[in-house]
């Protein structure tokens, strides 16, 4: 039977047909490690782990690459770490044990890789020195910024215009930037904060950029998926799509963009910032069999 999924950059189902039958390649946004992830962060992890069979199954086990990152570098990790007295390392290495636990717990199998962010800074600052020299990015007030309005398909995953994304209040108004949306690609790095060495000094990369990065690296220019939820689609995977088909200087990125909805409680998506949450581990104290849980986010 025909595999099809839905493309979230055309709205349409489309048949899958991987750009090489004897190495299909999917990237997968994964958690960011400065607290216990909750029920709703893991329906990615596991949609994205039945594709992950499915594909093996269709394709062959040795056939399919699956990358799904760990983000243990950004605002949230090092405010945490401030908090509680902690290096970023030793924090993420602390919810790093319980997130792999509770991966067993429902039953996910490991991806092919599993890269963290520190571990691709390089990478980082050599495709933002692209960018500069490219012309699609600008230093300011040792920030690196992408400048959106050189891209022309800006907003063409989310289907939003530049007018529209200002209006929706969804982008970071600073006096460094030349326009509201653009984004940032590298920051400075504040006193007593981690930081690298960069030609435009010490500091450590914007979200978006990792993901583009590392999925470069591990899968090229142009692969086959990229998934995540659907509150991914922007600002996230918009800006990941124009800085890597920029930097790549190619025309093509993921051929398909896959985005799950959220796990929702009366109506509202479950979330941290509304207290109404639950973890595999609270339902493990329960006594909730992780098949269940795997089951309840399936459907």
């Amino acid at each position: 039977m025909p595999l099809k999924l839905f493309n979230t950059i055309s709205k349409e189902k489309e048949l899958f047909k991987p750009i090489r039958e004897d190495d299909v390649r999917m990237y997968v946004c994964g958690p960011t490690l400065y607290n216990n992830p909750h029920v709703g962060n893991f329906r990615p992890i596991v949609i994205f782990d039945v594709l992950f069979r499915l594909l093996k199954d269709i394709y062959n086990e040795n056939k399919v690459t699956y990358v799904r990152n760990i983000t243990d570098i950004d605002d949230k990790i090092i405010n945490k770490s401030k908090e509680l007295s902690q290096s970023t390392e030793e924090l993420v290495s602390v919810y790093k044990k319980t997130f792999q636990k509770d991966l067993l717990d429902l039953n996910i199998l490991p991806p092919t890789k599993e890269p963290s962010a520190t571990d691709y800074i390089d990478k980082m600052i050599l495709m933002i020195k692209d960018l500069v020299k490219t012309g699609f990015a600008y230093e300011s007030e040792n920030h690196v910024l992408f400048e959106t309005n050189k891209f022309k398909d800006y907003g063409k995953l989310s289907r939003l215009s530049l007018k529209d994304i200002i209006a929706g209040a969804r982008v970071e108004v600073a006096g460094y930037k030349k326009n509201p949306e653009d984004f940032v690609l590298w920051k400075p790095s504040k006193n007593n904060e981690p930081f690298w060495e960069s030609p435009w000094g010490k500091g450590r990369p914007g979200w978006h950029i990792e993901c583009s990065a590392m999925s470069h690296e591990l899968l090229g220019s142009n692969f086959d998926i990229h998934g995540g939820g659907i509150d991914l689609i922007f600002p996230h995977h918009e800006n990941e799509l124009a800085q890597s088909l920029c930097a790549n200087e190619t025309n093509r990125f993921a051929n398909f963009w896959l985005h799950n909805g959220f796990v929702n409680i009366e109506g509202q998506k479950m979330s941290k910032s509304l207290g109404n949450f639950l973890t595999v581990d609270d339902l493990r104290q329960q006594k909730i069999n992780g098949d269940v849980v795997r089951l309840v986010l399936m459907s």
